[in-house]
């Protein structure tokens, strides 16, 4: 992939911007369930009600949720999906895909998926607009679009977020959670999309994000921990080392690019999107779309049925770490 000018201005860095809190996409998925009332989303999620209370408020502002008053006295309200947030559900059956491939396990993924479009078992792809292909990273070239360098962000107030990270892994038993505890935080997605426009490099990757070096000693360690990574030495004196996705980093590609075309096409500013994609093999610009597996229709939560799937024993108590028998996922480090 060419690396273009604007590249942090992307419309993944403006997703991030809203979704990378894991409670906020769980509470989303949720939502998806049919879950509306403040407490169901409680107990099925085993949150705070502050930090609900906050994340559901932050939905609502954002535009993903709309709060509908369903009780007058006491005063009771539950929280809808917006057609804006009812269009992140395909972004959540990628980061489900991933976890359902590198974490499940042998005895295989929580949960089945069935397209009712077509009435199969499906899993989701993210596929080239133009041909249908299922996209892959090296069949990817990119170049500034019309809003690069455009809207670099307002201020946010930060979340708190938690600081025990497997308590994502608490209520419904599914892989986006595993996943999310993996990748859900700003920072580490950041440092992913920065290697998937090929920046190796601890200062590039630094200088790039503006990140602190503590913090990103310690989301490079994580990473190499759980196998996305691979640290190799390219300087001997003094030490030097580059970090280089793995085939499970590169597999994130696909999360990457969900969450782009959302941003594009929700978050984008006036001029356009700040980067456009080629897909090298049809020689067309595309946007992605999430599709069936099977019959490669687009998918939306209206799409989709649910099933305990081969591994939803094993999920009782799975706390979310790779396998340690796989070859290139040693045991993570400690939180």
């Amino acid at each position: 992939m060419r690396e273009a000018s604007q590249s942090t201005h992307c419309s993944v860095a403006r997703t991030l911007e809203i979704v990378s809190d894991p409670w906020t996409f769980l509470l989303l998925r949720e939502a998806y369930f049919g879950v509306r009332r403040f407490d169901r989303f409680k107990s099925n999620l085993g949150i705070p009600g502050s930090t609900l209370a906050s994340r559901l408020q932050r939905l609502v502002k954002d535009g993903l949720f709309k709060q509908v008053r369903y009780q007058e006295s006491p005063t009771r309200h539950e929280y809808k999906l917006t057609e804006k947030g009812r269009d992140l559900y395909p972004s959540m059956l990628i980061l489900m895909k991933w976890g359902d491939r590198w974490l499940a396990g042998p005895e295989g993924p929580p949960l089945s998926i069935v397209h009712k479009t077509c009435g199969q078992p499906s899993s989701a792809l993210v596929t080239c607009s133009h041909c249908n292909r299922e996209i892959d990273i090296t069949d990817v070239t990119y170049r500034d679009g019309p809003g690069a360098g455009h809207g670099k962000g307002t201020a946010r107030r930060r979340l708190r977020r938690s600081s025990n990270p497997d308590n994502f892994l608490r209520g419904r038993k599914d892989s986006v959670a595993r996943t999310l505890k993996i990748i859900g935080n700003k920072w580490t997605f950041l440092i992913l999309r920065e290697a998937f426009f090929g920046v190796r490099r601890f200062d590039e990757v630094r200088r790039n994000l503006g990140i602190s070096t503590n913090i990103l000693s310690d989301r490079l360690q994580m990473l190499v921990g759980y196998g996305i990574f691979q640290r190799r030495q390219y300087n001997t004196r003094p030490k030097r080392f580059e970090y280089v996705l793995s085939e499970r980093g590169r597999d994130l590609y696909s999360v990457m690019i969900a969450f782009l075309r959302w941003g594009d096409k929700w978050l984008a500013v006036a001029a356009g999107p700040p980067l456009i994609l080629h897909h090298t093999p049809c020689g067309q610009d595309f946007v992605p779309v999430v599709a069936c597996s099977v019959c490669g229709s687009a998918v939306d939560n209206f799409d989709m049925d649910y099933m305990a799937g081969p591994g939803a024993a094993r999920a009782e108590t799975a706390d979310g770490s790779p396998p340690t028998a796989a070859a290139e996922a040693p045991t993570p480090p400690a939180a």
